[in-house]
């Protein structure tokens, strides 16, 4: 990600900054919340303080010498950001290597009894579990009377909202939920996203998911209804190959999501229904690429993954971590049009995302200027405002 003069990759080195504060209080701050989640014994927990000190005050460390990605990583930059400070190396890579060091300070790598545990499934669980995920799943029983389209953008508007549940934020934010759960949107363009979709028009939809619990759960819903009602003949969910950044969708997420779908009563049920008879008949596919958890923005894609976004009717990123990977994490003039960054993108895609980074394109002028009136620059981090942009090919 070279800088350009309009929009340079974002570092974590300013002091009072969005991205500072990521490094310094939130990854702490999720550190010691994985500690207290598990019975973890004396290696992990100096491992895990030894991360604590090299986040605080060290430099970026290499991968052990065994380490099963480790080529991977080479490839991805490990060794140009190696010996620098976290918060000199661009902010995206940082976050991105902060998580894969976590896992290997849990023995999520292993050998070893601890191999393979989600160091955040307890946090998932609880959201997933949650009251108000059923309070949630009891609304949907008023959809089906409502005429289908009515039914696709409260479906659409759920899997975007969702993303209020990231569980990362919310560890540093205590609150931010207490906040105005819908304000209005900053960017929407919903019209050309369901231009891309109508009835019986036989599309093959892929979602890039991002969050589990109760931001998979409306996501499966869409995906379902889209099914259900002809707008896509295949769905392919794509989520990480391993636990990241707290939240982040994993098969196992998927199957749990399922699971409670499965076990309400009502629509809920319903939709579970779909989705379990679309996956056995192959029209709803999950995909775990390596590339998925790549602290690297998209247009930097491997082939294969190249291909089957271009195979597809629309591609879907959900987010605000697939957001910045997707338009690159630079500080973008925010009225740069969206389909600008994204021109790279092989077939028509389109961003779902409430905002919780300072990366933003796609404004209006006016959109702009009212927001910081209103806000200063909060909008840009606070969650409490959300864009659905589309780029059509």
């Amino acid at each position: 990600m070279a800088d350009t003069p309009f929009a340079p990759v974002i570092l974590g080195d300013e002091p009072g900054s969005f991205p500072h504060s990521v490094l310094a209080e939130r990854h702490p701050a999720i550190i010691r919340q994985v500690r207290d989640a598990f019975p973890y014994g004396p290696g992990q927990h100096r491992a895990l303080d030894e991360l604590l000190k090299s986040c605080a005050e060290g430099a970026v460390e290499p991968l052990p010498a065994d380490a099963p990605d480790g080529d991977r990583w080479q490839e991805w930059g490990l060794a140009d950001c190696a010996g620098h400070s976290w918060y000199d190396v661009p902010w995206l890579w940082s976050e991105s290597y902060f998580y894969r060091r976590l896992l290997e300070a849990v023995g999520w790598f292993g050998p070893g009894a601890w191999q393979g545990i989600d160091p955040f499934r307890p946090f998932k669980r609880a959201e997933l579990d949650a009251p108000e995920t059923d309070a949630e799943l009891a609304a949907l029983d008023a959809l089906p009377g409502l005429p289908e389209q009515e039914r696709a953008r409260a479906l659409l508007h759920g899997s975007l909202w969702g993303n209020r549940a990231d569980l990362g934020f919310r560890l540093s934010a205590e609150g931010a939920e207490a906040q105005d759960p819908v304000p209005a949107l900053v960017a929407d363009d919903s019209a050309d996203l369901w231009s891309l979709l109508p009835p019986d028009g036989g599309a093959t939809v892929v979602l890039v998911a991002d969050n589990a619990g109760r931001e998979l759960v409306p996501d499966l819903l869409l995906i379902a209804h889209l099914l259900a009602e002809g707008r896509a003949a295949r769905a392919v969910l794509h989520v990480k190959p391993y636990p990241y950044y707290v939240s982040d969708a994993t098969t196992a997420d998927v199957v749990d999501a399922l699971h409670r779908l499965r076990a309400a009563p009502g629509a809920a049920g319903e939709y579970a229904r779909v989705l379990w008879s679309a996956t056995a008949d192959g029209r709803l596919a999950v995909r775990a690429h390596p590339f998925s958890c790549a602290p690297l923005p998209y247009e930097r894609m491997p082939d294969d993954l190249r291909a089957e976004f271009a195979a597809a009717t629309l591609t879907v990123f959900k987010g605000d971590l697939n957001y910045r990977r997707l338009v690159g994490d630079r500080r973008w003039p925010p009225t740069t049009p969206f389909q600008e960054p994204t021109a790279y993108f092989p077939g028509p895609v389109a961003a779902l995302r409430t905002l919780k980074s300072e990366v933003i394109t796609g404004l209006s002028a006016a959109t702009e200027a009212a927001l910081v009136a209103a806000e200063g620059h909060r909008w840009r981090t606070g969650g409490t405002h959300a864009l659905i942009q589309v780029a059509l090919k």
